[in-house]
């Protein structure tokens, strides 16, 4: 009999081993299974920082897209056409001989000059342009102040001509123009002008030498 009881205690000691076994394996398993899970979640706890730095990207590339349609804004606003106009009644009138005319030119060119809107000049012109601009202006008041002196309007032409193509150069045109040569004027050292025509018209010598030169380029 005792050993039927002995017996039976023995067998619910296992028992209560075995199931304290199984709780415990039970356990580690719901553990490494929830480690698991937060390690799975970790990459999407950092993903917002990719998506923060492609969105930085984004932001930067869409800035420097808006920052050249602006330029082209400002490009398309701005154009030399006004200055081109008073800069060929100019030099018409010396062709001529005509040093009042001249004058009168060189007063609404230095106009037409200073009251250009720098905001139309794009920001990345802005330094050339006023360089060629200032020299542009007193070349443009020394003619208007000088009617009576034809020759030394004339020797101001030669620097303003230059001006004028530097300026059609940077900014382009929409009329067709060229850019004559004339060898002989300023002691054989030679000068440009900007002309509407084809046809050579001399204005460093007017009647004298009307068609010396050439056609050197062609806007």
């Amino acid at each position: 009999m005792k050993n039927i009881i002995f017996s039976i205690i023995t067998l619910v000691t296992v028992a209560a081993v075995t199931i304290s076994c199984n709780q415990s394996s039970n356990k580690n398993s719901d553990q490494q299974a929830n480690d698991s899970t937060t390690i799975a979640a970790t990459p999407e706890l950092q993903s917002p920082t990719h998506n923060d730095t492609v969105a930085t990207v984004t932001s930067t590339d869409t800035s420097s897209q808006e920052a050249e349609k602006s330029d082209v804004k400002q490009a398309q606003k701005f154009t030399v056409a006004p200055i081109i106009k008073d800069y060929l009644a100019l030099k018409n009138a010396l062709v001529e001989d005509n040093d009042k005319a001249a004058a009168n030119a060189g007063k609404q060119l230095f106009t037409t000059l200073k009251n250009v809107d720098m905001n139309a000049i794009p920001a990345n012109k802005h330094k050339e342009y006023m360089e060629i601009a200032e020299n542009a202006k007193e070349n443009a008041e020394h003619i208007s102040d000088n009617a009576g002196k034809i020759d030394h309007q004339r020797e101001h032409l030669a620097s303003l001509s230059k001006d004028v193509s530097d300026l059609i150069t940077l900014f382009g045109t929409t009329q067709k123009l060229y850019q004559d040569y004339c060898p002989m004027y300023n002691d054989g050292k030679g000068a440009v002008w900007i002309n509407e025509a084809k046809t050579i018209k001399n204005p460093y010598y007017g009647s004298k030498m009307l068609t010396c030169g050439s056609v050197k380029k062609e806007f």
